[in-house]
């Protein structure tokens, strides 16, 4: 199977003829063909989208009022809605996640373009007080044309959270997927076509990140980039960004902690504390990758973690067991050299899932792993590994809790888990990080919920209004009328 790129609403070759393979996880073998982008392709995407808005927000795309734009979104959802198994079966084959994660992935990318469909036309300006004989507004405009570069472990989630509030904003967008999961993103831009988009307003662009994703983050025509990534590519982004004053969305990696305190409610903690690792194999920018846990309690929940990791089972998407395989062989191996170099450390691995027998020899399978005793300052415990592995941390006070969670370069998101009020606000206030949440993980997806980091997780806000805004150009507008 050959996939072209889609701009302008069609499906358009590759300037240079040239095709990638994009593999299967669970099998190794060749998936599909995805057209190579190059600078001509990703020109042609951008002038389809400057097009589409016009020189001065004039054209199909930019004239459009709010509540047009909100309609077209409302529809999208709707054929989302009526796609659903088909988006997911695709990215299941594409991502290697199980099917029952992609089914959700669906479900959460219909909510997002519902969500940014309701706020379409409730995104406005403001009046401000000024001197005598002067009236003073606020106006949101569009950047004008946006680059999205979104990865490969939740690429519906992610199209959603970033293309729906850039559409809704009024922007046009030029999209480019990860190599190794665009099947989704492609098909989605087919039924933005359906449903009434104009041309131009939605393009993807498939191909390698060093060639597609560098030429569109280097585009003059661009007017604002949504990154979502690791923390090396981000930097690269951001340094392309500057070279022309482009401003730049940026959400990178994590390295999350739980916090676990004597008194937390172990029966709902548990079950939590694993899926946030377990979740799409651990290839989540927010997995809860560390595991603090006070000395009290520490034997009683380690062992209470070793049993439900025994229990894990890795296999293929149509099983839909409690994980599928790893994205691709460099991934793979990756996360296997991670956890043999803490064993070779010295730290001792406490439990360990088992891989299907029905799951392919071929197939990038990694089974869950747990450590204990890890010491903070370790690999394991410091860099993204960003596969299933868990590294559990002991601690004595409050104080010591907080310096080891804060002790990374990362801050994405952290979990408090405690039934004392007043040592749940105490904690989350001390936490250097983007999301916390007490006594759960995650809130379950939460479109509503402004999403991102500080430090080596990067800057600006996905998700909620806050992303509405992101996409935006504030201007002011001074009228002296006597």
């Amino acid at each position: 199977m050959r996939k072209d790129h889609y701009i302008a609403n069609a499906w358009v070759a590759p300037s240079t003829g040239q095709y990638l393979d994009s593999f299967d996880p669970s099998n190794g073998q060749v998936l599909v063909q995805l057209a190579q982008g190059n600078a001509t392709d990703v020109d042609r995407a951008v002038q389809a989208a400057k097009q589409a808005l016009g020189e001065t927000f004039d054209g199909p795309w930019g004239r459009l009022s709010a509540v047009e734009r909100s309609r077209l979104l409302f529809k999208l959802a709707a054929a989302v809605t009526e796609h659903a198994e088909e988006l997911a079966q695709l990215e299941a084959a594409d991502c290697g996640k199980s099917l029952k994660t992609a089914r959700v992935d669906a479900t959460a990318l219909a909510r997002y373009f519902e969500y940014y469909a309701g706020a379409a036309d409730k995104l406005h300006g403001e009046t401000l007080p000024f001197n005598a004989g002067y009236t003073v507004l606020t106006l949101r405009e569009p950047h004008g044309v946006t680059a999205h570069i979104v990865p490969w472990n939740y690429p519906m989630q992610i199209f959603g959270r970033t293309v729906g509030a850039a559409l809704a904003a009024g922007n046009a967008c030029v999209v480019k997927p990860a190599e190794d999961a665009s099947l989704s993103l492609l098909r989605l831009a087919e039924l933005a076509a359906e449903v009434g988009f104009p041309a131009g307003a939605l393009n993807v662009v498939t191909g390698y990140g060093r060639e597609a994703g560098n030429d569109l983050t280097a585009h003059p025509g661009i007017d604002h980039i949504s990154f979502t990534g690791s923390t090396q590519t981000g930097r690269l982004v951001a340094h392309a960004a500057a070279e022309r004053h482009c401003p730049v969305t940026l959400e990178l990696g994590g390295k999350s902690p739980q916090i676990v305190f004597d008194d937390a409610d172990l029966e709902a903690a548990l079950p939590v504390l694993v899926n946030a690792i377990a979740q799409n194999a651990g290839q989540t920018c927010s997995a809860g990758s560390r595991a603090l846990v006070q000395r009290g309690i520490y034997e009683r929940v380690l062992a209470l973690l070793v049993s439900r990791f025994e229990a894990l089972q890795s296999g293929p998407p149509a099983l839909q067991l409690d994980m599928g395989p790893l994205v691709n062989r460099k991934q793979f191996e990756q996360v296997r050299a991670m956890v043999e170099q803490a064993k070779a450390q010295g730290i001792v691995e406490a439990a360990r899932g088992r891989v299907h027998p029905d799951a392919s020899a071929q197939g990038f399978y990694q089974e869950a792993v747990l450590f204990r005793d890890v010491p903070p300052e370790s690999d394991i415990a410091q860099k993204e590994i960003f596969g299933p592995v868990l590294a559990v941390i002991p601690f004595d006070t409050e104080e010591q809790a907080v310096r080891i969670a804060n002790g990374t370069d990362f801050g994405l998101v952290a979990g408090i888990w405690s039934r004392d009020g007043a040592r749940q606000m105490r904690v989350a206030r001390k936490m250097r990080c983007g999301q916390v949440f007490i006594n759960n993980y995650g809130a379950g997806g939460g479109v509503e919920l402004p999403f991102g980091g500080v430090k080596a997780s990067g800057h600006g806000r996905e998700k909620g209004f806050e992303a509405l805004y992101g996409f935006t150009v504030l201007k002011t507008i001074a009228i002296q009328h006597g």
